[in-house]
């Protein structure tokens, strides 16, 4: 992102391109809006470039609340606290706000209708209003189709494994889905120095990509019979995981890895994002004797002003894969394709450029 606009337009509105979602499930619609300049506390920024995340897909999918329309999505970091035991502010929550801070909106369409923000970020916009506490300054060195990736889902995921399981060297790992966030878990298990990686997905492909990112066992849950995939893994590591992660987002799943760790110590991480109005059921008599818990990951456990530059120093000092995380790239022109080969299961991480 470059942090600045145009000296003549400080202070005033100005004209862009933006992809708006008008209705549940549409294709998005590349139409010229109005961005209001920055209140207090708020900075103007004009997108180099963003990558698409599922979880633009989910709420650009749902009908009901906390969806709206019409919206601009994508979104980056957000959030930071000076506590030292999360990453969630109580003073200034995560909310999936169709607002700014003071609950209005910077966007407006070429007719004067409101345009809805997403988490307070809304980076389908070639230039975007953001509060500051969502703004982190990062290595200019760090190319702009690589940097966006610590924005979220390699973030998340590699946080997953560091900040919010800790995960320490020699345990094992299993992780449910090896999307890029079930593989950005792999990579930070790697860098945690895990001893054995188990990942978990349905497509066979799966295998060999997650062999990038340290995965050292696979299971392909179409494949194993009679069996339960806790059965399974319960056998593999004779008597559970240390620590198991589901990055699919589906309530089956998050019982399958809470069945899957081991009991005494083991962690379940829930990473992935499931319809809000999901619900878990856990007997309360097998959560207190089997010594196990069960925690959720926002944005990986990272405070993003200090923990993302230290990612982005780690991905230039070669020791973070990011390169292998991005399977496509197209112009804003193209960005219902990015939603395609994501929705189609074809991409990892497609980085669109908002004005190559």
């Amino acid at each position: 992102m470059d942090g600045k606009s145009s000296s003549n337009t400080a202070g005033k509105p100005l004209r862009c391109r933006a992809a708006i979602a008008r209705k549940a499930g549409e294709p998005l619609v590349i139409e010229e809006v109005i961005v209001a300049p920055p209140n207090p506390r708020e900075v103007r920024i004009k997108i180099i470039c963003t990558s698409l995340c599922h979880s633009d897909i989910t709420l650009w999918k749902l009908k009901d609340p906390p969806a709206i329309f019409p919206r601009i999505l994508g979104h980056e970091a957000v959030g930071d606290c000076l506590s030292e035991k999360s990453n969630l502010c109580t003073k200034f929550p995560f909310s999936i706000s169709p607002w700014m801070r003071d609950e209005t909106s910077r966007f407006t369409d070429i007719n004067g209708e409101t345009l809805y923000h997403f988490v307070y970020v809304s980076s389908f916009s070639e230039y975007t209003v953001v509060d500051i506490a969502h703004v982190t300054k990062i290595d200019p060195a760090i190319p702009a189709n690589r940097a966006c990736l610590l924005s979220c889902g390699v973030s998340t995921g590699v946080g997953a494994a560091w900040r919010t399981a800790k995960v320490e060297a020699g345990a094992t790992v299993v992780i449910f889905g090896l999307g890029a966030i079930g593989l950005a878990v792999a990579e930070g298990a790697r860098l945690c120095g895990a001893k054995r990686i188990i990942g978990i997905d349905v497509n066979q492909d799966k295998c060999e990509i997650g062999k990038k990112f340290g995965v050292t066992d696979f299971v392909n849950s179409r494949n194993i019979g009679d069996k339960t995939v806790s059965e399974i893994i319960i056998e593999m590591t004779d008597g559970g995981a240390d620590y198991c992660f589901e990055c699919v987002g589906l309530t089956s799943l998050v019982h399958e890895a809470y069945a899957s760790t081991r009991k005494g110590w083991g962690k379940t991480v829930v990473v992935g994002l499931d319809d809000p109005s999901s619900m878990l059921t856990l007997s309360t008599f097998e959560l207190l004797y089997s010594g196990k818990s069960l925690m959720g990951s926002f944005f990986g456990g990272l405070k993003p002003k200090t923990d993302i530059n230290i990612l982005g120093k780690r991905y230039m000092d070669k020791e973070l894969q990011l390169d292998e995380f991005v399977t496509h790239e197209v112009d804003f022109e193209e960005i219902n394709k990015a939603f395609d080969l994501l929705l189609e299961g074809k991409s990892l991480r497609c980085v669109i450029w908002m004005n190559k």
